[in-house]
């Protein structure tokens, strides 16, 4: 993995973080998902005159991966719903770097080193740790917590589907900024049907909430998509996870939540791993 690689993966986990901010805090999230969303393809909508199109190789895994981000899309706010910006992100995050890992070294023999290995396992167990916390409301609890693992295991497999699909698309950027397009226009479409054109009418600073967030999110994915290609799939998922340090700090400074010495001890955690990773990939 190059410096640049590693640097731009920081650069993506820093707006992930702070798009699935502005989705938690922009009111109905599941609104400002579809707003952002949307946005985020009218913001890719122009780069296709500029790109070359995604070989046909990589069409049915294009497909796949539009499927799955919009599942993603929908199910991420309802994770929000059930439970805190800090129990769920992190938990959705944590697991993917391990899932992916897996499934990189056994359909494209991708095997890290020792070193590598324990990078991940540092940065899943960090995160995931952020997560543990007492709730009174268990039945919320437990809500927050099934939508956050099905969220990770969303994350994990579209992970997957996009970097074998972007190694096969001839064009990394073809394939990033199609698949923005589609994943869009699907969300809003899905939640135009389940909630009505009602949905989509708020007000000024809520739109500009979704402006913001579907900007982030596209420079994430699409930077994303790239080291994917670049790097392996293990290390680039475990690195973009590190976008829990940047919630911690939102977290603690922007939205005055507590960052008690769990928090510290996870955040320091992760630090390990994402300097295990580098050395070791």
């Amino acid at each position: 993995m190059s410096n640049e690689v590693f640097i731009a993966i920081l650069a993506a986990a820093a707006m992930n973080a702070a798009w699935n901010t502005a989705v938690k805090v922009g009111g109905d999230q599941l609104t400002v998902m579809a707003i952002t969303t949307l946005i985020g393809s009218l913001v890719s909508l122009p780069a296709i005159a500029f790109i070359k199109m995604p070989d046909t190789g990589s069409w049915m895994l294009l497909g796949l991966s539009i499927v799955i981000h919009t599942v993603y899309h929908l199910v991420l706010p309802l994770a929000y719903r059930a439970g805190d910006l800090g129990q769920v992100y992190p938990m959705a995050r944590g697991a993917a770097p391990l899932f992916v890992t897996l499934a990189a070294a056994l359909l494209l023999s991708e095997i890290p080193h020792t070193l590598g290995i324990v990078g991940v396992a540092c940065i899943s167990c960090g995160v995931l740790a952020l997560a543990i916390r007492r709730r009174t409301d268990q039945q919320g609890a437990s809500r927050g917590v099934r939508y956050a693992l099905l969220t990770g295991a969303l994350i994990a497999a579209y992970t997957v589907v996009d970097a074998m699909g972007a190694r096969l698309a001839g064009s990394v950027l073809g394939f990033a900024v199609i698949l923005t397009v589609g994943d869009g226009i699907a969300t809003a479409l899905v939640v135009l049907a389940w909630k009505g054109a009602n949905a989509f009418r708020v007000d000024t600073r809520t739109l500009g909430l979704c402006t913001f967030a579907g900007a982030m999110q596209v420079g994430a994915y699409w930077i994303a998509v790239w080291a994917l290609s670049q790097a392996p799939m293990g290390a680039v998922s475990a690195l973009r996870e590190s976008s829990v340090l940047f919630i911690g700090l939102i977290s603690k400074f922007i939205l005055n939540e507590r960052f008690g010495k769990q928090r510290a001890i996870s955040s320091l955690l992760i630090f390990v791993g994402i300097v295990s990773v580098r050395i070791g990939m």
